[in-house]
């Protein structure tokens, strides 16, 4: 009878927060201030999703794309690598141009790089000052003015997302005028990583408790189209991906945290 009831309740509230995602207000910000609140947000910003293989910005940042794209934004996105691990680079590639379709990123706006030196794989290791080189060349060329991309655990530890994440934050060491701000995606433990909608109550509790603006929750409006745009990639589209895509709390909510220049672990970084 206890474990009944344990179930039931971990069913009604898996259903309670489906719900709150699906049918949130148009409001999707939950903070002290909403997303991209100040003055230039009353014009389209320009924005650029540092992502480093194929799929990473349907499995992970699916909700913030969907938030950007429906304000008006202009979104870019730079993929560091065709995700050739497995020799399937040139497949994958294709799949990720079909999901940025799904996910209604102009496909001009997409860009996905082979270069020799930022191969996939684990154990690879990236150079932060190519990748820095490598962002700050889009920047210029596309005017952005706020990057968004891992932060230094890079959701699953995965290398390349750690990379990317140093890559920007020597791109902003390096910049010495602050004309571009950059975000990254918190990493969650793994209870909460697994928890599905559920994970959107705590998520939203976190920038409830900062008046700085500097953390900011946003629920996914479309998760179907998540889902949608992850079966794009049918050559990564097995059954432990579904499950992931269906559990995971990145496909329901993503929580942004404004990038320091100062920040202890790009410090420690640099030592």
């Amino acid at each position: 009878m206890g474990w009944s009831l344990v179930v039931l309740s971990l069913i009604v509230l898996w259903i309670a927060s489906l719900w709150k995602v699906l049918f949130s207000s148009s409001s999707t910000s939950f903070s002290k201030t909403s997303f991209l609140s100040d003055d230039r947000a009353l014009s389209k910003r320009n924005v650029l999703l540092v992502v480093a293989h194929p799929d990473d910005e349907s499995m992970f940042f699916s909700p913030t794309i969907n938030y950007l794209i429906s304000r008006g934004h202009n979104l870019y996105i730079l993929c560091f690598s065709i995700g050739n691990a497995d020799g399937m680079g040139n497949t994958r590639k294709h799949e990720f141009y079909q999901a940025c379709a799904v996910l209604k990123v102009p496909l001009q706006q997409v860009k996905v790089l082979d270069h020799p030196d930022l191969q996939d794989g684990f154990g690879k290791v990236w150079d932060h000052e190519l990748l820095a080189k490598i962002i700050e060349e889009e920047v210029s060329s596309h005017g952005i003015d706020m990057i968004i991309t891992f932060d230094n655990y890079g959701v699953s530890g995965h290398c390349n997302h750690r990379d990317v994440h140093y890559g920007v934050c020597r791109l902003l060491h390096n910049v010495s005028e602050r004309s571009v701000e950059a975000w990254e995606l918190i990493s969650t433990c793994i209870l909460r990583k697994y928890s599905g909608p559920v994970d959107i109550w705590l998520s939203m509790l976190l920038p409830l408790r900062y008046t700085d603006g500097m953390t900011h929750c946003l629920l996914n409006e479309h998760p179907r189209k998540s889902f949608h745009a992850m079966a794009e990639h049918s050559s990564q589209w097995v059954w432990f991906r579904k499950l992931f895509v269906s559990f995971s709390s990145y496909t329901y909510v993503n929580t942004l945290r404004k990038i320091e220049e100062d920040k202890g672990s790009f410090r420690t970084e640099l030592a």
